[in-house]
């Protein structure tokens, strides 16, 4: 079989921009502005929490230039010009990302934009020594922005999530990154985050209670977070521990609720149906030495459910219809997946498996891109992944998995803007703004911001995190709601930033 696979190509020109500008023009009045106020608020100590959108992760790193333009650290800019003291970040070593423990890496450096697509960066500039050390730099605290990726709302209560014994004997109970930020092994995100006695605080998590979920495929290894528990276990207790520490010392604040993961580039812009064949590879898949037994097989099988009473004919038909695979000469060939959601026939048949081909109501996430197309088998054509090989549940989200994802996120959401009213905070409303962006775009300024990989500006190349410019219009939206609870008057004095003086991307000799 004369096999490949279409690679994601992405139109270069234009890129470093993202948006291209339209004339306009403006008739220049002057306007005075009146001055900038900080309404019932205290900005004076300023403290973020979350996960890695508040550090200011990007191109699925962390790096000093992406922590400079962080959305807190952003936000901090303005909040000074209203009493708001300094705000300090862990920043990184340098600006390829990664990290090390004791010379050994163990997460890699940033991607970047090698002229087609997202890559990593040693494949375009050679390789680079990850200078960020757990064991050697580790800067001191206390820290302002207490963003750690990865971290799930349980983690910031959790006292072991900055041991770095842990990294060695558990990575599941520690994180790096809050390794580097840690006041002590036994500190945790919220109590590092009070030790400060935050006069004003901004708190963006839970996302990862059901990103881990979505980007492992909904394959179980990830699940999401229950909605009830003990606190530290349940999304709704654990959250409102969270806030109830946070405002019991008079503190205000902003909180932002959970967007739609599966509207995200990571799981929107690799098709279900990218495989290629020609009319002599498509009839060899067709025929009985692949997939031809198969498909008789699946019609033995249901006319002995049938038959046995087991089953109506309607359903069985439906059935066939979903497992049934064939492929065509074409360019826009389904890829074959498995399906924990149909009908276990192993008990007729070991060799009826649950798989299918895609449909447009699958979501294959972009990790896949790379895999599609690969041999099982080196050297040997008829182990194809995705084509004679199924896809496994990581590589695919299921409708199935999808609405588990979908009730998940308005549950927690739904707690998110009870507790914050019942506290007396803002919200900003990201999972309606990620949705806009998914469905036409957001323009601010001269620009308009898509959820489209690469060329949206929005995304950055990992299709799950912002870019820079992203994150500048966050900021925007997070002045709007402070403004909105407290009477504040960001909006009004001219204090939002202009998006356009924040890069979608960064240049691979970016050191």
């Amino acid at each position: 079989m004369n096999l490949k696979y279409i690679a994601l190509l992405f139109i270069a020109s234009g890129f470093t921009a993202c948006n291209d500008l339209e004339d306009v023009n403006r008739e220049e009045a002057e306007v005075i502005l009146p001055e900038l106020n900080s309404g019932t608020a205290d900005f004076s100590t300023y403290v973020s929490l979350g996960n890695s959108l508040t550090a200011g992760f990007t191109d699925n790193a962390l790096f000093i230039a992406s922590q400079e333009n962080s959305m807190p650290n952003i936000l901090a800019s303005k909040f000074a010009l209203a009493g708001g003291g300094e705000f300090k970040q862990p920043l990184m070593n340098d600006n390829y990302g990664g990290l090390a423990y004791g010379g050994n890496r163990i997460t890699e450096p940033r991607l970047v934009f090698n002229g087609s697509g997202p890559a990593a960066l040693e494949s375009v500039i050679g390789p680079v020594t990850v200078s960020t050390d757990l064991a050697l730099n580790n800067p001191t605290g206390p820290f302002n922005n207490m963003g750690v990726p990865g971290a799930k709302s349980y983690h910031l209560l959790y006292d072991g999530f900055g041991n770095p014994s842990g990294l060695l004997t558990d990575p599941m109970t520690a994180n790096p990154y809050f390794v580097r930020m840690a006041s002590s092994n036994s500190a945790t995100v919220l109590g590092d985050a009070m030790a400060q006695s935050p006069t004003f605080f901004s708190l963006w998590i839970g996302n990862n209670d059901v990103l881990g979920y979505a980007l492992s495929g909904g394959d179980g290894s990830n699940p999401i977070t229950p909605l009830d528990g003990a606190i530290g276990v349940g999304f709704t207790q654990t959250y409102g521990a969270i806030i109830a520490t946070l405002t019991s010392q008079g503190a205000k604040g902003v909180v932002a609720n959970i967007p739609d993961v599966t509207s995200i580039p990571h799981f929107t812009t690799v098709p279900y149906n990218p495989v290629p064949l020609d009319a002599t590879t498509a009839a060899y898949l067709n025929s009985t030495s692949a997939y031809g037994a198969y498909n008789a097989g699946i019609v033995q099988a249901f006319a002995y459910l049938v038959g046995n009473g087991l089953i109506t004919q309607e359903a069985a038909d439906t059935e066939i219809a979903k497992r049934t695979i064939t492929f065509e000469a074409s360019e826009t060939n389904a890829v074959v997946i498995m399906d924990e959601s149909l009908t276990d026939l192993t008990g007729l048949n070991p060799a009826l498996i649950s798989m299918r081909q895609a449909t447009a109501d699958d979501l294959l996430v972009l990790s896949a891109s790379t895999f599609i197309g690969t041999e099982a088998v080196p050297g040997n054509p008829q182990t194809v992944n995705g084509v004679a090989i199924p896809l496994a549940d990581k590589w695919v989200l299921t409708p199935e998995e999808q609405e588990e994802i979908a009730t998940a996120t308005t549950s927690f959401n739904a707690i998110i803007d009870n507790i914050r009213q019942q506290a007396g905070l803002a919200l900003v409303n990201t999972n309606e703004i990620l949705n806009q962006l998914a469905s036409g775009g957001i323009t601010s300024g001269d620009y308009t911001l898509t959820s489209n990989l690469v060329v949206g500006g929005a995304f950055s190349l990992d299709g799950v995190h912002l870019t820079s410019r992203g994150y500048a219009f966050l900021a925007n939206e997070f002045m709007k709601a402070i403004d909105e609870t407290y009477d504040s008057n960001f909006v009004d004095s001219g204090q939002l930033v202009d998006i356009g003086n924040y890069p979608t991307n960064y240049s691979p000799t970016l050191q």
